[in-house]
């Protein structure tokens, strides 16, 4: 059998990390992609520093070394996180049908890529399923295990490979411009009064933590993109698609970082294991609830089970 090449364009989000740009780089250089689009955000003028990190984060990307065709989209002034990104990812969808996604932070395991490539296709015309990612949160704060131990319980399992849920966790991701083309930064209808996304919680608690949050959002308090594409899949009741073992890591919590501060977070770091293939699908396309809720419990103001 032919060894499994990577055909898949990806995009890279940087700004002004060049350490963890590089290790993030050196995954991508592994991969090959044949396509690499990089999105870079501009200086702060008020950060001396920013200048020189900035810079020595695009050089990174002058160390492609393998045939590729790259392109940059890069600001020169700071655009701040929010619309820096989605802009940026609004560019990456107009270049290309379909694309898998890394910020400078989220270093992934090498399966991760043939991972998104192979659902990319798998899903390509199913309008259900909007986003596939590379985060599992599941083994955070589980009973029974540490989070290693966990994963390696759930590889262990003759189960399928990826369960679908209604979070679109964004470290390390892949999407297809037909589903980018439903996200809207402004979320136009949450702030004309259409709230009735919030009528598929019923959880109380979870219910208000997406009201305050896309409140904030929308009131320009969260310098932020992805609780946006969050109410863009949700608002069109899509699915995502997780895998049953993490497969990316966010190395980006601490000092440096934008939102991601505490290096404590239970989510930083987590262990990122690998995919096995071929991989065994689910028999239906449907919500895994127990997942979901335990995922809200952890992140998203969800009752304690």
């Amino acid at each position: 059998m032919a060894a499994w090449k990577l055909r898949t364009p990806v995009a890279l989000l940087i700004f002004n990390r060049p350490e963890t740009t590089a290790r993030v780089f050196e995954r991508v250089r592994e991969a090959r992609p044949p396509r690499l689009l990089v999105v870079g955000d501009g200086a702060r003028p008020n950060r001396p520093d920013d200048d020189r990190q900035v810079r020595a984060a695009r050089e990174v990307i002058e160390k492609v070394d393998w045939p590729c065709e790259v392109s940059t989209e890069y600001s020169e002034v700071n655009l701040g996180c929010g619309r820096r990104i989605s802009g940026g990812l609004d560019w990456v969808f107009d270049s290309v049908e379909e694309a898998i996604v890394l910020e400078d932070d989220c270093l992934p395991h090498p399966s991760f890529f043939r991972f998104c490539e192979e659902l990319l296709g798998r899903y390509r015309a199913e309008d259900r399923i909007m986003h596939i990612s590379g985060d599992n949160f599941e083994s955070v704060g589980a009973a029974g295990g540490t989070p290693a131990r966990l994963a390696r319980r759930l590889r262990g399992r003759r189960s399928p490979s990826y369960y679908f849920s209604r979070y679109a966790h964004v470290w390390g991701w892949a999407s297809w411009r037909r589903a980018w083309g439903n996200y809207d930064f402004a979320m136009t209808g949450w702030r004309e009064g259409d709230d009735s996304v919030l009528e598929q919680f019923a959880d109380r608690g979870e219910r208000e933590f997406w009201r305050r949050t896309w409140d904030e959002v929308g009131r320009g308090e969260i310098d932020t993109w992805d609780y946006q594409w969050t109410y863009a899949c949700l608002r069109r009741r899509a699915l995502a698609v997780l895998p049953r073992t993490n497969l990316v890591s966010n190395i980006g919590f601490g000092e440096g970082a934008h939102h991601t501060m505490d290096a404590r977070n239970p989510f930083a770091d987590m262990p990122a294991g690998g995919m096995r293939f071929p991989m065994r699908a689910p028999e239906t396309i449907g919500r895994d609830e127990r997942a979901d809720t335990h995922v809200a419990r952890l992140a998203f103001g969800g009752s304690p089970a």
